[in-house]
């Protein structure tokens, strides 16, 4: 039975969310460190319109989703997370001349998963790419299932094999089924994420609404 839809609102995060948020982080991912409060004011000063948070109908975090933009160029196709984000500094975020909305992370309240929560933060981020014009939303995409079969295939197998529908994995599954396409597996993209074995896919979702800026004359 598919599970119930709740009323989500999604907004930019502010000071007042930032407890709710450490406080999300260490209940969607109780094994690996969450944003610090520093981190997630710095975040906030960086690139204000790129920190969402989504709350319930009492107002309550449920969801989070931390973006910065990026010029794709200056990254290799299996760029680390650390990397892309100086760390979580976001320091690379450029956004007079980035052509792409970076992913760094979404959570979601595990009571709340399959409610509608990550499909509301995933529009706002594709909203935000249609308002900055970018080319292409990009992240790297956790497959927390991988550890379960590594000893018997490749993370490249258990990849193709979840995109062709053998295989199920409910993060990738679930960004797949919001238009990303996986250009590729990252290795050493996010060591602590040891349900992945510190594997990635590079995900992209390409702006139809995108149109280029003439040079100037």
């Amino acid at each position: 039975m598919p599970a119930l839809k709740i009323m989500v609102k999604v907004r930019p995060m502010t000071e007042a969310d930032i407890e709710g948020v450490v406080a999300l982080q260490k209940r969607a991912f109780p094994k690996m460190p969450p944003w610090t409060p520093n981190q997630l004011r710095r975040h906030m000063k960086t690139f204000p319109d790129g920190q969402l948070v989504a709350v319930d109908a009492r107002g309550r975090v449920i969801g989070s989703a931390s973006s910065l933009i990026v010029r794709w160029d200056d990254f290799a196709d299996h760029a680390s997370w650390n990397e892309i984000t100086a760390k979580g500094a976001f320091r690379t975020h450029d956004a007079a001349h980035g052509d792409t909305l970076y992913g760094a992370d979404v959570g979601v309240d595990p009571d709340a998963r399959g409610m509608g929560v990550g499909a509301a933060l995933y529009e706002a981020r594709r909203e935000l790419a249609r308002a900055y014009n970018l080319r292409r939303i990009a992240a790297g995409g956790r497959i927390p299932g991988f550890a379960e079969v590594a000893d018997e295939m490749t993370p490249e197998e258990y990849v193709a094999q979840v995109v062709a529908g053998a295989r199920r994995d409910n993060v990738l599954g679930f960004q797949l089924s919001q238009g990303f396409v996986v250009r590729g597996v990252i290795p050493r993209y996010l060591p602590a994420d040891h349900a992945s074995k510190g594997f990635a896919t590079l995900l992209e979702w390409v702006n139809p609404a995108y149109h280029a800026v003439k040079p100037a004359a």
